[in-house]
């Protein structure tokens, strides 16, 4: 039983989308601007709303009136997605302008880029003083982890809170004694002059506005939840390591490498120093994932040579955990400390991958059949599924 059910995770990647660097989410900024307004910042990926990456790609390149006219139909569902409540009393939005994202249309097919979209919206405060919630209703197409920020620009004051899949409420936020009393309206040029100066360009979520111990967990579940469950063919290039040997020495060898490897390009291309793009990058990964398989087949031994290959498929992989992490906003002042939390977050999945395949198999590691009826059939299979996506992928980019 157990080894049906670890020959069908191996497979399972046939059945998943053929890119499997997903790091996606979404932010709503609240900027209290005056004692009477507040502006709301909605960043968002359109594609599960428009309901497809090419339609969201038409929206987002096609002329201003019928992009207007789009979005306009949209509206309704975007609000629904990310609701905020004063106390008791849902806030009345009114839409003030959109800009779509600009990456380009190879980016938008990639399910593994996030393409936020923002949505600028402004609203009266109602009567209730009530503390500020945001609602996320169950089921609502929006990406997760969701980056809930509030702002009080003229008391200093930037606090965010993050909330994960599962989570549907955020904390309520008391604001009433923070933000500035109210002064007599102004009339004339007067009065229009200080409501353009109360309305702020557009707020920025800040990460910086969180606790260093904060941000090193915030970006550890990140890094681990990109490996478990969103990482397909990290999981498989994992296995893929696992399978050509199941003693401890060729386990921490090839992993030990395969860290550092990863560790090296995903530092390089954070700071901007190296990196390639992802049509280069995405397939030499599922290229990766059939060579390491293929090999557990025709030369199962651990040498400098596998050694050597592991190490040049982590760089590569590297590269593409880089690449996720394109859209995630990082720290300026602790930027070290987010990096590396996520670097061991990608490091405790992979740990937790291997722990369940061996909890499924290791017992029988030592038996006259295991590479015949285990080994073999898992690594064929992850070898198809990555041949699978290799062609795929490079077909994707050949006709954009």
């Amino acid at each position: 039983m157990r080894t049906r059910v670890l020959f069908a995770l191996c497979a399972a990647g046939l059945a998943e989308t053929a890119w499997g660097h997903t790091l996606l989410l979404s932010q709503v900024l609240v900027s209290f601007g005056s004692p009477q307004t507040v502006d709301v910042k909605i960043d968002v990926d359109l594609s599960q709303l428009l309901g497809s990456p090419e339609r969201y790609y038409e929206v987002a390149t096609e002329a201003a009136s019928q992009q207007a006219a789009d979005i306009h139909q949209i509206l309704p569902a975007v609000l629904d997605v990310a609701q905020l409540y004063v106390g008791r009393e849902r806030l009345q939005l009114t839409f003030r302008d959109f800009s779509a994202s600009k990456a380009q249309r190879s980016d938008y097919l990639d399910a593994s880029m996030s393409k936020l979209s923002t949505f600028r919206f402004s609203a009266l405060l109602p009567a209730d003083r009530g503390p500020l919630k945001l609602v996320v209703p169950i089921g609502a197409p929006i990406d997760y982890p969701v980056a809930y920020t509030v702002q009080i620009p003229a008391a200093h004051v930037s606090i965010t809170r993050w909330l994960e899949a599962g989570m549907h409420e955020s904390d309520p936020f008391a604001w009433a004694d923070r933000v500035p009393a109210a002064r007599a309206p102004l009339s004339g040029p007067a009065s229009a002059s200080a409501t353009a100066a109360a309305q702020p360009a557009g707020p920025r979520f800040d990460p910086d506005s969180l606790p260093w111990p904060r941000q090193l967990a915030l970006y550890l579940r990140l890094g681990f939840r990109h490996i478990v469950p969103e990482g397909t063919d990290h999981i498989l290039f994992v296995l893929g390591l696992f399978f050509l040997g199941l003693t401890w020495r060729k386990l921490l060898s090839q992993t030990t490498v395969f860290t550092v490897a990863h560790a090296t390009t995903l530092f390089l291309s954070t700071y901007g120093i190296f990196s390639l793009p992802s049509r280069y990058v995405e397939p030499a990964i599922a290229l990766s994932i059939a060579w390491i398989a293929l090999e557990n087949v025709v030369r199962p031994t651990l040498g400098p040579g596998r050694l050597a290959i592991v190490f040049a498929f982590g760089l590569v992989h590297g590269l593409g955990f880089a690449g996720s992490l394109r859209d995630v906003p990082f720290p300026k002042r602790d930027f070290v400390i987010a990096l590396l939390g996520f670097n061991f977050g990608v490091d405790f999945g992979q740990l937790f991958v291997i722990a369940v395949a061996f909890l499924l198999v290791g017992a029988f590691r030592n038996r006259p059949w295991f590479r015949r009826r285990i080994a073999i059939p898992c690594s064929l299979a992850i070898a198809a599924t990555g041949l699978f996506w290799a062609v795929q992928r490079i077909l994707h980019y050949d006709v954009n």
